[in-house]
C-alpha cells in the first residue's frame, strides 16, 4: 500500500508542477515512471486504502496523458469506494471531496452533460453536510472544488454571463481563507474567473485576473501560466490594443519557448496574431479567421495538441469572430446540441 501511496503522490506532484504531457518525451517518461513503480499484480489490491491509492495513481496517470476515458474510469471507481463504504465519508472526507472533484473534471473533459449535472447535485448536497463543514480544511476544499465545478458548469453550457455572480463570493472566500488555500488552487481560480469574464465579453476584467497570474512569481503549473499569457494576448486583441500587441507577442513567445510548451496550435495562433491587426479590411480579417479555424480544426484530435483546446476554446472564439456573435452564444448553441446527443 505504501508503494501505491507514493506513486500517487509522485504523479500528482508532476501534474502540479508541469500539467499535462507536452510532447512525446513527456509521454514516454510518464509511462515508464508509472509502469516501473506500479507494484506487481496491483489490480488485485484489496482493502479500502489500497484501492483508493491505486485508483488515484491511475487517475493522475490518465490526466497527465490526457487519456480522459482512463481518468473518468478511475475517478468513478474512486467515488464508488465511498458509495460502497459510506462511513468512510466521515473518516476520509477530503479524499471523498477530491474524488468528486476529479469525477466532475472527467465529465467536463468528456462533455458528459447529464452526468456532470448529476454529480454536481451530489456534490452540492454533500457540501451542506456536517462532514463537509467539520473543520476549516474541509470547508476550504469544499469551497474550492465546488466553485470550480460551478464555473465549469457555465463553461460547459456557454452561460458565462450567468456565472459572474460567483465572483464576489470567490473573492470573499479567497480573502477569508488566504492562509489555507494553496498557490496552485488560487492560480486555477484566477484563470477560471478570467475565462469567465472573457467568455462573457468583458476582456478588461479578464486581463485584470490574468495579470494576477502573470505577475505572481510562483513555479507552478507552467502550462496554466502559459495559457494565461496566451489568453492575455487575445484579450488585448479584443480591446483593439494593437499598439502593445507586437511587444506582448514577442514576450509571450519567448516565455513559452523557455517553458518548452510551444505546440503547433500555439505557433499558429502567434503567427495569426502577428499579422491580423495589420490587415486593412474587414473582409481580409474575416478570411484570416476562417483560415486559422480550418487549420486548428485539423489539429484538434492530435495527441499533443488537444491540451491547447482544454485551456482556451480557441475554436469558439474564432467562430464568434467569423459569425459576429458573442463567444458564449457560439458555445451555448454547440453545447446544447451536444448535451441532447449525450442524453439520447
Amino acid at each position: 500500500m505504501g508503494n501505491l501511496s507514493n506513486l500517487s503522490l509522485q504523479l500528482y506532484s508532476w501534474y502540479i508542477n508541469v500539467g499535462h504531457a507536452r510532447n512525446a518525451k513527456d509521454e514516454v517518461a510518464i509511462r515508464e515512471f508509472f509502469t516501473s513503480r506500479l507494484p506487481p499484480e496491483a489490480h488485485l489490491t484489496k482493502g479500502f486504502f489500497g484501492r483508493l491509492y491505486l485508483y488515484q495513481a491511475y487517475c493522475w496517470h490518465g490526466l497527465i496523458l490526457q487519456d480522459f476515458l482512463m481518468y473518468y474510469r478511475y475517478a468513478q471507481k474512486w467515488v464508488d469506494l465511498f458509495r460502497d463504504e459510506p462511513h468512510m465519508c466521515r473518516v476520509e472526507t477530503l479524499f471523498y471531496i477530491k474524488g468528486l472533484h476529479n469525477l466532475m473534471i472527467a465529465h467536463f473533459m468528456l462533455r458528459n452533460h447529464r452526468k456532470y449535472d448529476e454529480t454536481l447535485c451530489l456534490f452540492e448536497a454533500f457540501s451542506d453536510t456536517d462532514e463537509a463543514n467539520s473543520n476549516d480544511n474541509t470547508r476550504v476544499q469544499t469551497f474550492v472544488y465546488l466553485t470550480i465545478a460551478r464555473i465549469n458548469g457555465h463553461f460547459l453550457k456557454g452561460t458565462f454571463s450567468d456565472g459572474l455572480y460567483l465572483v464576489p463570493e470567490i473573492e470573499e472566500k479567497l480573502s477569508q481563507f488566504h492562509l489555507l488555500i494553496d498557490h496552485h488552487r488560487t492560480l486555477v481560480l484566477y484563470y477560471k474567473i478570467a475565462s469567465l469574464y472573457f467568455g462573457a465579453g468583458d476582456a478588461e476584467k479578464a486581463i485584470e485576473y490574468l495579470h494576477r497570474i502573470i505577475h505572481w512569481k510562483v513555479n507552478l503549473r507552467s502550462d496554466l501560466q502559459c495559457y494565461a499569457r496566451l489568453l492575455h494576448l487575445i484579450a488585448h486583441y479584443e480591446l483593439g490594443n494593437f499598439g502593445i500587441l507586437e511587444h506582448l507577442i514577442k514576450s509571450v513567445y519567448r516565455f513559452m519557448a523557455q517553458m518548452e510548451t510551444l505546440s503547433v496550435v500555439e505557433e499558429e495562433i502567434f503567427r495569426f496574431l502577428r499579422k491580423v491587426f495589420q490587415l486593412d479590411s474587414p473582409d481580409r480579417v474575416r478570411a484570416a479567421f476562417v483560415i486559422l479555424k480550418e487549420k486548428l480544426e485539423n489539429l484538434q484530435n492530435s495527441p499533443f495538441e488537444s491540451r491547447s483546446f482544454m485551456y482556451l476554446d480557441i475554436i469558439a472564439w474564432l467562430e464568434s469572430k467569423i459569425a459576429g456573435v458573442p463567444i458564449q452564444e457560439v458555445i451555448y448553441r454547440r453545447e446544447s446540441g451536444m448535451g441532447k446527443e449525450n442524453e439520447e
